[in-house]
C-alpha cells in the first residue's frame, strides 16, 4: 500500500543522508517534498500539516543539525512523528472477565465487515475464546448466508436471522444464546449502507442501547481513502467507536486513509485486514507500519509470521538436517510450503530491511510459481527426491510431463536446488559465512 510514498520519502531522505551537514534551508526543503508526498498519498490537510510542522520544530533543532549524522536524525524524527500519528502503541480489544465480550461491527456496505467478522472469530477462537457469529444485516440476505458458510468453515456458532427481521431482536437473542452458552466473545456484524443516513445510525443507535457493547469497531475499506476517514469520523460522533479496522490494506491504495483516520478520529487502529483468506488479519502496529513506510522492514511481524508456520521442533530437524548435508528436495518442497504460508512475496520483502527497493524488481515474480515447483517435486518419486543424482534425461521427460511443465523447468530447478544445497553445506561448516562472504563478495 505505501510503496508509492516509501520510494519518494526514501529519494527525499538519501539526500538529507549524503550531506555532512545541514542547513535550516535544507530541512525545510526536505519537509515540502515530505509535504508534496504525504499529500499525493491522500492523506488528511490538516493531518499533513501539523505533521510537517512537528518535524520541523523538532529537526531544526541544534542538537540535529550539529549532530555528526544529521540526515540519520531527521530519519528518525520523522518515524516518530508517524509513530504517533498513528497511535503510539498497538491497541488491543480488551475482553471482559466473566461474561461474553460484545463486539459490535460498524460499517459502510462493502467495506468487509462480514468477512472481517469471521476472521475475528478465527482469531478469538484461535486464543481459545468460545466464540458466536451474530447475524444482524437483515437487510441483505447475502450477509446472513456468508456469515453462515463462514461459521461452518471456522466451526464457530452462527445466531442465525431472517431477511427483513428487527436487527434489535437478533442482537438480544445472540447475547442471551452467548449467556446461556457460555460463550466468550459474542461478534455482531451489522447492517450497512452506501452512505451515512439517519435511518442506518438510528438502527445502529438502537443495537447499540440494547446490548451495550464493550466494542464498537468501525471497518473501513482502505483504498477508500479519506471517504473512510470521513465515514469514520460520521460514525464515531453518532456511536462512540473505540476503534478501527482497516481492511484492503494489502491493496496498491495510496495509504492516506491508514495515516489519517487516527488523528481525525482519536480511534485507535486495532487491526489490518492484509487479503481475503480468514487468517490475513493482523494486529496494527503504527512503529512497524512507520518502519515499512521508510523502508527500514518489519522483522518482528516476519518472525512471528515464521513462528505460525514453522514449530520449533522442525525448525530444530531441518537444521540437523543442514548439518548433516541430508537436505533433500522432499525437506525442499515443505520449507517451499511454508514460505507460501507467510503470504505474498512482496509483502514478505517489504518487511526485510533494505529489501523493499527489490519489490518493484520483482513485481513480474508470479506467486504461482511456487505451485509449478511442488508439482514438479510431486510428479517425483520418493526415491528420486531423496536423490536427484538418479535423475537422468528419460525421468527428467517423465517428471515434466506429470506436472504439466517443460524438461527446462525441471532442470532448472534441479539446478537451483544444487546451488541451494552448496550454500546450505557452506554455511554449516565452522566459518562457513566468512567463507561465504569471500565467495560472493571477495
Amino acid at each position: 500500500m505505501f510503496e508509492s510514498l516509501s520510494e519518494k520519502l526514501e529519494k527525499v531522505f538519501k539526500r538529507l543522508k549524503g550531506r555532512g551537514v545541514l542547513t535550516e534551508a535544507d530541512v525545510s526543503d526536505a519537509l515540502r517534498e515530505v509535504r508534496m508526498a504525504l499529500l499525493e498519498a491522500d492523506v488528511n490537510f490538516k493531518v499533513v500539516k501539523d505533521f510537517v510542522e512537528a518535524v520541523r520544530v523538532k529537526a531544526v533543532g541544534s542538537g540535529v543539525l550539529e549532530s555528526l549524522t544529521p540526515g540519520q536524525q531527521v530519519v528518525k524524527i520523522v518515524h516518530d512523528e508517524l509513530v504517533r500519528m498513528m497511535g503510539e502503541s498497538a491497541a488491543r480489544i480488551q475482553l471482559v472477565p466473566n461474561r461474553p465480550t460484545v463486539v459490535m461491527m460498524v460499517g459502510l456496505q462493502g467495506s468487509g465487515k462480514t468477512t472481517t467478522s469471521g476472521k475475528l472469530a478465527r482469531m478469538f477462537r484461535k486464543g481459545g475464546r468460545k466464540t458466536l457469529l451474530v447475524a444482524a444485516d437483515t437487510q441483505r440476505p447475502a450477509a446472513i448466508d456468508q456469515l453462515i458458510t463462514l461459521g461452518k468453515q471456522l466451526g464457530v456458532e452462527v445466531e442465525e436471522s431472517r431477511p427483513g427481521e428487527d436487527p434489535v431482536a437478533v442482537c438480544e437473542r445472540g447475547l442471551d444464546r452467548a449467556r446461556r452458552g457460555a460463550f466468550g466473545v459474542v461478534i455482531m456484524d451489522t447492517a450497512g449502507r452506501l452512505h451515512v443516513d439517519d435511518a442506518l445510525m438510528d438502527q445502529l443507535q438502537a443495537v447499540r442501547a440494547k446490548v451495550s457493547p464493550d466494542e464498537i469497531l468501525f471497518v473501513a475499506d482502505a483504498m477508500t481513502g479519506q471517504d473512510a476517514v470521513k465515514a469514520a469520523a460520521a460514525f464515531d460522533g453518532m456511536l462512540g467507536l473505540t476503534g478501527v479496522i482497516l481492511t484492503k490494506m494489502d491493496g496498491d491504495a495510496r495509504g492516506g486513509a491508514a495515516l489519517s483516520i487516527r488523528a481525525v478520529t482519536g480511534r485507535p487502529i486495532k487491526f489490518a485486514g492484509m487479503g481475503e483468506k480468514l487468517d490475513a488479519l493482523e494486529p496494527f502496529y503504527p512503529d512497524r507500519v512507520a518502519s515499512r513506510i521508510l523502508g527500514m522492514g518489519d522483522v518482528l511481524s516476519l518472525i512471528e509470521k515464521a513462528e505460525e508456520s514453522v514449530s520449533l521442533e522442525e525448525a530444530k530437524d531441518l537444521e540437523a538436517k543442514v548439518r548433516q548435508g541430508d537436505f533433500s528436495l522432499e525437506d525442499f518442497r515443505v520449507q517451499l510450503m511454508q514460505v507460501k504460508k507467510l503470504g505474498p512475496l512482496d509483502q514478505l520483502l517489504g518487511m526485510i530491511p533494505g529489501m523493499g527497493k527489490l519489490k518493484g524488481a520483482m513485481a513480474n515474480v508470479d506467486d504461482r510459481e511456487v505451485d509449478r515447483i511442488v508439482a514438479i517435486i510431486n510428479s517425483m518419486t520418493s526415491k528420486e527426491r531423496r536423490n536427484v543424482n538418479i535423475i537422468n534425461g528419460s525421468r527428467r521427460k517423465r517428471i515434466a510431463r506429470g506436472s504439466g511443465t517443460q524438461v527446462q523447468e525441471v532442470n532448472r530447478l534441479l539446478k537451483q536446488f544444487a546451488e541451494t544445497r552448496k550454500i546450505m553445506k557452506m554455511l554449516s561448516r565452522p566459518g562457513g559465512k566468512l567463507r561465504l562472504g569471500r565467495g560472493l563478495f571477495g
